[in-house]
């Protein structure tokens, strides 16, 4: 069999599941163990068997000492357990979602220089950093200064929050869930006059659209199931 475990619950497992739908024909079991310390206790008590494949959606931050140290052992039962347990490259899930090409659109955002904001934070993403050095828009500089250390996952979370409609929305909610696959926009409120229209307005193709988009496939990485 072959597995993919994952800290996500609510839209984030929902992705998962819609992944493995539409692109490996549901051949894989996708579960949730609803923290990186559920994934790190259920790898403790595994019972591989010879044909057994996981694959751990493992949300690496470099800027919290808790998830480094508890990466490193991840990566140390990982080598140890002759390819059978594969941690694909991660850095947190609101990243994925700020990477969707469509979101501006699809929430109808006004917020210009948020835009231009988040394009210059992800040409600038390297080993799960921001790499100051390419930024030349000084505007972003100001922003990501507000940081502590430039942390990825704070300013990712940021955002995100950016480009939302409501106080209520969030990224691991049921609307956002919904949002992966249905034609509808971002937003709490249906008849949002903000919300922007969907070119796509089937749920599968909107997600097909999106997984496939340059930026995803880059933070995704080439995983080979």
């Amino acid at each position: 069999m072959k597995y993919l475990w994952t800290e996500d619950t609510g839209a984030g497992l929902h992705f998962w599941k819609l992944v493995n739908q539409l692109f490996f024909d549901d051949a894989l079991v996708i579960e949730s163990k609803e923290s990186n310390q559920g994934l790190l206790d259920a790898l403790a008590e595994i019972d591989i068997k010879e044909d057994d494949k996981y694959y751990i959606a493992f949300d690496y931050v470099v800027d919290n000492q808790d998830i480094r140290n508890k990466y490193r052992m991840l990566k140390s039962i990982a080598d140890k357990s002759e390819g059978k347990i594969i941690i694909l490259d991660m850095i947190c899930f609101e990243y994925l979602i700020l990477a969707f090409d469509k979101l501006v659109e699809w929430t109808g955002t006004g917020k210009r220089d948020k835009i231009k904001i988040r394009e210059e934070v992800l040409s600038a993403i390297e080993n799960h950093r921001i790499n100051l050095s390419k930024i030349g828009d000084e505007k972003t500089l100001q922003y990501l200064a507000s940081f502590k250390r430039y942390s990825t996952e704070r300013v990712m979370k940021s955002l995100v929050g950016e480009f939302t409609q409501n106080e209520k929305w969030s990224v691991k909610g049921s609307l956002m869930g919904e949002c992966w696959y249905k034609d509808c926009c971002v937003s709490e409120y249906p008849d949002n006059l903000r919300c922007g229209q969907p070119e796509i307005e089937d749920g599968n193709e909107k997600m097909r659209m999106l997984i496939q988009s340059e930026k995803v496939q880059k933070i995704i990485g080439e995983v080979i199931i």
